[in-house]
């Protein structure tokens, strides 16, 4: 298995795998290298078009796991997309591709050239793929499937100028960058808009949100640019597009003291506060889970001041209240994250 993260995070990736039982054996900038029971190459798919393959458990930092990758060193262009054709041929036997399908090269942006390589390796191995399989290629699509799951289709890491990983099938975490909004009043907006592709749904019209420590109001103003009624929770003032919107209401109070009406239940609840994770876990989440005020939810808990392993291991914990009110439970470190967690599910009431 090849698992992929957001540069600077290699370690606390190493220890996640480590943690989960995942051997690794090598790791570069971006990823590592993990042992794990794979099939071999040839081995002949499964009666439901899968490989069979190692199942991961939930994990935060991968952004993206290759299964059973293959590796391939070429010192040309040429000789790398010819591998690479070479092996995306012989992977299709007894398999029909029908329907669109990710063709997906990608690259560490930290490398500085790496990414202009990777570019021109795609392009010759497409042009190897129309001239053999042209259905097939008109079915391809350069970029991976929105949310969180296995797809199959190809998927190619450069590790290097001449190292490349190729995979048919991969583990998605949902994360992925985020385009911007110039109305948006801050980069926290971007967040929360990755957050929803990692639980699979986003704020609707007429739906409501209670968004504590609002302030300058990135995740109220993406709620309600959906068409959601926002309560805006933070004695900071809101600023950008979610200054003075019609469908925010901005509450000059303490976010750790709110709590919706008698009988009410608000549809979401998001909260980014800078703040203690353990203070926001005992003060915030567990009050809001064990009374069911919210249907679903998008909290982020830093772990800058903390051990974020040990963090993880208490979210994920049977006695956590996360995991004793909560459902769909996902938690990830986003491309947007710098250091914390976001953490996304539905309570149970």
């Amino acid at each position: 298995m090849l698992s992929l993260c957001q540069h600077g995070y290699e370690a606390l990736l190493e220890r996640e795998l480590t943690g989960a039982g995942l051997g690794v054996t090598e790791k570069g900038v971006g990823w590592a290298l993990c042992e794990g029971r794979a099939n071999p190459p040839d081995e002949p798919l499964s009666d439901d078009g899968s490989s069979g393959r190692l199942a991961l458990p939930e994990l935060a930092f991968p952004h993206l796991t290759l299964s059973a990758p293959r590796e391939f060193k070429g010192e040309s262009v040429n000789a790398l997309a010819s591998q690479l054709a070479d092996f995306f041929f012989a992977s299709l036997r007894g398999e029909r591709i029908d329907a669109e399908w990710p063709c997906v090269f990608q690259t560490v942006p930290e490398v500085v050239g790496l990414g202009r390589r990777a570019s021109a390796v795609e392009k010759a191995f497409g042009e190897l793929l129309k001239k053999k399989l042209s259905r097939i290629a008109r079915l391809a699509t350069a970029d991976l499937p929105r949310g969180a799951g296995k797809a199959r289709g190809l998927m190619v890491f450069f590790a290097d100028f001449g190292r490349v990983f190729a995979a048919r099938e991969a583990w998605l975490g949902g994360q992925r960058r985020m385009a911007d909004d110039d109305a948006a009043p801050s980069r926290s907006y971007l967040k929360v808009e990755e957050a929803y592709i990692v639980l699979g749904r986003e704020p609707a019209a007429e739906e409501t949100v209670v968004d504590l420590g609002a302030a300058p109001g990135g995740w109220s103003y993406s709620a309600a640019k959906r068409g959601a009624r926002v309560i805006a929770v933070d004695n900071g003032p809101l600023k950008g597009g979610a200054l003075n919107h019609p469908l925010i209401e901005h509450r000059l109070e303490d976010a750790f003291r709110f709590s919706p009406p008698t009988g009410v239940t608000c549809d979401w609840l998001f909260c980014d506060l800078v703040e203690e994770p353990h203070h926001v876990m005992q003060n915030i989440v567990a009050p809001w889970l064990a009374h069911g005020w919210c249907r679903r939810f998008v909290i982020n808990l830093k772990f800058g001041h903390v051990d974020s392993l040990t963090l993880l291991k208490e979210i994920q914990a049977p006695d956590s209240p996360f995991a004793k009110h909560a459902t769909n439970l996902r938690i990830r470190h986003l491309y947007h994250n710098r250091e914390e967690f976001t953490v996304v599910g539905e309570t149970m009431a």
